[in-house]
Order: C-alpha cells, then sequence, then structure tokens
C-alpha cells in the first residue's frame, strides 16, 4: 500500500473501523476489468471518475456483503491537496449516519491509486437531468419537493444533529452531489471539500475559497468567512434549478449575470417574474395520478417554495434561513401539494359519480318507456290473437311474450342504487378527511 500524508481537523472517527472497510486494487480493477469505459458513469469536472460495477466489501457496520456499487476514482498521481480532499471524504463518511448521505463501503489506497466505495445510485445524480426534456417530465412536482426535502433534512442533520454536537459545512452542494436512489430518494454524495466547525464557534475564516462558483456563497466568495448558512445558499441555487429545470450555469442564465442561476432568480423573485422561469414540463403537469383538475403544482405549494428558495440566496449569511427553517417550509410546500391533489381526486371522483347517476336516470327514464311501449304491443298483439281465435275457434290461448321492459326496470334500478351507495361512500370518506 502506498504511503500518504493525512489532513484532518480532528482524529478521524472510528477509526477501528477503518480496517475493515480497505479493498484491494486487484479487487477493484477485476470488478471494473481494469477501470474499462464500460463501466464509467461519468467524469466530472472534478477530475475524479465514476464507474458503477459489482464488487464484495464491507460496509463501516463490518457487514459483508456483495452488490452494485459506485466507484469514485481520484486521478492518478494525486498530490497532497487531492489526499486530503481523499482522507477528508473517508473521515466524514465514517462519521454520519443519515438516510440521505451515501453510505461508505469500502476505500482503496494502493501504489497510485485512490478510490472510494459507496452505495448505488441507482437512478443517477440530479445534474443529469437538469435541462434534459425527457429526463426532467420524470420529476413531478411532488417528486422534485421530496428530493428537495431529503437534502435538507440531510443539511440539517450535518449542521445540528450530528453526535457530540460535532458540525460539519459540506461547502459543495451542488446538483452534482445529489444522488437519486432507486426509489427517487435523494442523497448527499460528495463531501471531498467538506470541513468540521470547531466546537462553540459559528464562522471559520478561510482563504481556500472552495466550490463552483455558481454555487458558492456570495460573501464566503469575498471575505474567506465560512458559516453553516454558506451550505445554505447553495442548496437556495440547487432549488432554483429543481423548480427552473436547467443547470445554475445555463447559458441562458450566464448572459444575465456571471455568477448564473442564483443571482438571476432572486432579482426575479424581487421584480415578482420568478414564476415565468418556472420549468414549462411543471406547468402541464396534471399530477401523479393524472386526476389533477388545475394544471401545474398548487399555488401555495409553488409560493412557499419560491419563497424559502429565495430566502435562502439571500446576499449576506444574517439574512439567510438556517436548515431547520428551510425543512419547516419544504415540508409545507409538500403538504399543500398533496392536500390539493386529494381535494382533485375527490372532485374527480365525485365528477365520475354524477355522470354515472346521469347515465343511471336517463336509463332508467328509457327502460319506463320501453316497458310502457311492450306493454301496448303486447296488448294489440293479445286482441289480434283474439280476433284469430274467435274466427278458427281454436281453444288454446298463444303464449304471452316476455315483457324485456322489466327485466331493463330491475337492472338500472340496481345499477342507481351501487352508484348512490359509491358517491355516499366517497362524501364519508372526504369527511374523515
Amino acid at each position: 500500500m502506498g504511503c500518504y500524508t493525512l489532513y484532518r481537523v480532528e482524529p478521524i472517527c472510528h477509526e477501528n473501523k477503518l480496517g475493515q472497510l480497505k479493498i484491494h486494487l486487484n479487487n477493484i480493477k477485476s470488478a471494473t476489468n481494469n477501470f474499462s469505459e464500460a463501466y464509467t458513469i461519468s467524469s466530472w469536472p472534478y477530475d475524479y471518475t465514476l464507474y458503477r460495477a459489482e464488487l464484495h466489501y464491507f460496509d463501516k457496520e463490518h457487514l459483508k456483503g456483495q452488490s452494485t456499487v459506485v466507484l469514485k476514482r481520484y486521478p492518478s498521481g494525486h498530490d497532497v491537496y487531492g489526499e486530503e480532499e481523499f482522507f477528508t471524504e473517508i473521515e466524514i463518511l465514517t462519521c454520519v449516519k443519515h438516510p440521505n448521505i451515501v453510505n461508505l463501503l469500502g476505500f482503496c489506497v494502493e501504489d497510485s491509486e485512490m478510490v472510494l466505495v459507496t452505495e448505488n445510485i441507482s437512478n443517477g445524480y440530479l445534474i443529469d437531468y437538469l435541462g434534459n426534456v425527457n429526463h426532467m417530465c420524470i420529476l413531478t412536482w411532488v417528486k422534485r419537493l421530496k428530493i428537495c426535502i431529503d437534502v435538507a433534512h440531510a443539511l440539517n442533520y450535518l449542521h445540528y444533529q450530528m453526535e457530540d454536537q460535532k458540525i460539519i459545512i459540506n461547502r459543495h452542494i451542488s446538483s452534482y452531489s445529489i444522488g437519486l436512489d432507486e426509489n427517487w430518494g435523494a442523497k448527499i454524495v460528495d463531501f471531498w471539500f467538506s470541513i468540521f466547525l470547531p466546537p462553540n464557534q459559528e464562522a471559520l475564516f478561510r482563504n481556500d475559497v472552495i466550490g463552483k462558483k455558481f454555487y458558492i456563497d456570495p460573501q464566503y466568495g469575498i471575505t474567506g468567512k465560512l458559516k453553516r448558512e454558506s451550505d445554505v445558499y447553495s442548496f437556495g441555487v440547487v432549488l432554483f434549478e429543481i423548480l427552473c429545470g436547467r443547470k445554475a450555469f445555463d447559458p441562458i442564465y450566464m448572459t444575465e449575470n456571471v455568477r448564473g442561476l442564483g443571482p438571476v432568480a432572486r432579482q426575479s423573485f424581487r421584480m415578482g417574474t420568478l414564476e415565468g422561469m418556472i420549468d414549462p414540463i411543471l406547468k402541464e403537469e396534471t399530477g401523479e395520478n393524472n386526476f389533477v383538475l388545475n394544471k401545474g403544482p398548487n399555488k401555495d405549494s409553488l409560493h412557499t417554495f419560491m419563497k424559502i428558495a429565495y430566502q435562502c440566496v439571500a446576499e449576506t449569511q444574517d439574512q439567510r434561513p438556517t436548515m431547520k427553517v428551510v425543512v419547516k417550509e419544504l415540508e409545507k410546500a409538500l403538504s399543500f401539494q398533496l392536500n390539493s391533489e386529494v381535494k382533485s381526486d375527490y372532485a374527480e371522483e365525485k365528477s365520475h359519480a354524477s355522470v354515472i347517476e346521469t347515465q343511471v336516470v336517463e336509463l332508467t327514464n328509457e327502460s319506463k318507456s320501453m316497458n310502457m311501449t311492450d306493454k301496448s304491443e303486447n296488448f294489440e298483439i293479445h286482441n289480434k290473437e283474439n280476433m284469430l281465435h274467435d274466427q278458427t275457434d281454436e281453444t288454446d290461448d298463444p303464449a304471452e311474450p316476455d315483457c324485456s321492459g322489466d327485466m331493463w326496470v330491475q337492472e338500472s334500478q340496481t345499477l342507481r342504487k351501487a352508484a348512490t351507495r359509491s358517491w355516499l361512500n366517497m362524501l364519508e370518506t372526504s369527511a374523515q378527511i
């Protein structure tokens, strides 16, 4: 195994577990056919490459397994700075335990290779969806809200809920660092720029301003002052990406402001024109169950979302909300949307029931009319038969034909009762809601 220097703010958490997490390079090369491009997921703009393969591993709970995993390969010939980033990720991922943070399954430092092994991200990364109409149409408004809430919960955990009062500032929240699992749950997958905030300290002053400029907190970028609210700004940019369906650095925003979507969306919100920036796909959707009567997201849900996103990208750190507040507001936006869909579903079902009831009434009236006609016709036939009987002097009476109108009346009454019962049941269910 190659030598390395480890730079960190605190001792590695759960250091006794690291031995179980080590994976031999030969096993990784075998799983990826010597890092074949056929196993490549993507090459990020940060020089590391992602692969997907089947691999044996021990996770940080010492549980052995084999499954599809993601391998993050740092560039060969790494320098000291690259080593620091690599071991920062190991340090962070061995400390955290949250459903919306990717699980570390192992790592390899051998020869000139540095590889992290994490759980599989089945549905790719948020960045892959933005700007792609075919992909974005999969992400309904409800799915987008849930993705935002998942990431918000993860950030709130890092900022306020870790054991031993640890605080982690990610410094790299972006659509690149958000993965989507098989159930469309979102997970933060990158921690290589992360840093521990010392206890009883609200801020750090850093000379190394790190991150992609379109997501960087402007106050941190100018002064080097790093706070939890720096992550809040970055997350606010992601919120607007999800709302607008485009990357933060899309040329349409760059022409207005070199810092991209964040400042453009903030200005648009102030001018009251933000709704014009919303992803057109959202404006046309009819809900996940296609019963929503009014196209597009619920207005209360949309306005709640836009307001908290705007607050997140405030120019100064002190103006931004905490992640606790962000979680609360996003959950409120989701609640508005789900409630509106339930009401719309009920209205649609009630409309369907009304149509059925009208059809049953029409059928009943038609059946009654048919019954009267049949009886009149039967009476005339019976008279003619009697006349014929008198003329031929026959004694056997003809059999009276079946009156099908009576059958229709019975069936229509049964249908009407069933429709009425269904309608009453819906009313009772609605009252309970």
